[in-house]
């Protein structure tokens, strides 16, 4: 992966919405009620969320109880279209802020509060992949979490 040197556009609110609707569409798939349900539960939680927590509010906001293993699979097609990142140490999902942008995963994953702090460094990814290469491996998705405390619980 090459190191990107631009700014990015990180839409909030609906724009958020709008920007991961466009990028799902392009990739061949549709946006349906119910991604857009998870999608905005994803979008108002500060820290990562697991699929459990994500189905009882879903469900609370559709009257209807809407089983995790249904927001499992379309957190998948999340994460796979780059909507949403994967905390795999939490077992938990926080949305892309930028879904238009292709970037390996760095986590700060704060052990206190629970808080993960998603950070792009292509550069120190690129050097995980470069490993990984020399050693005849194949990197997919490089994902580094760093667990330790965040500046608010320091």
């Amino acid at each position: 992966m090459t190191a990107h040197a631009h700014k990015h556009n990180e839409p909030t609110g609906d724009q958020l919405a709008v920007a991961a609707r466009t990028t799902l569409e392009a990739n061949g798939e549709q946006w349906t009620d119910m991604r857009a349900d998870i999608f905005a539960v994803l979008t108002a939680e500060e820290k990562p969320s697991s699929a459990y927590d994500i189905a009882d509010k879903v469900s609370q906001r559709r009257g209807k109880r809407v089983a995790p293993n249904s927001v499992y699979r379309i957190l998948d097609l999340f994460v796979t279209n780059n909507l949403a990142l994967r905390v795999e140490s939490a077992n938990a999902y926080i949305a892309n802020a930028h879904p238009g942008c292709l970037h390996d995963c760095i986590f700060l994953v704060c052990r206190n509060c629970g808080e993960a702090t998603h950070i792009d460094d292509d550069t120190l990814t690129g050097k995980v992949r470069g490993v990984a290469a020399h050693e005849g491996f194949t990197a997919e998705r490089p994902v580094i979490e760093v667990l330790g405390t965040c500046a608010k619980c320091g």
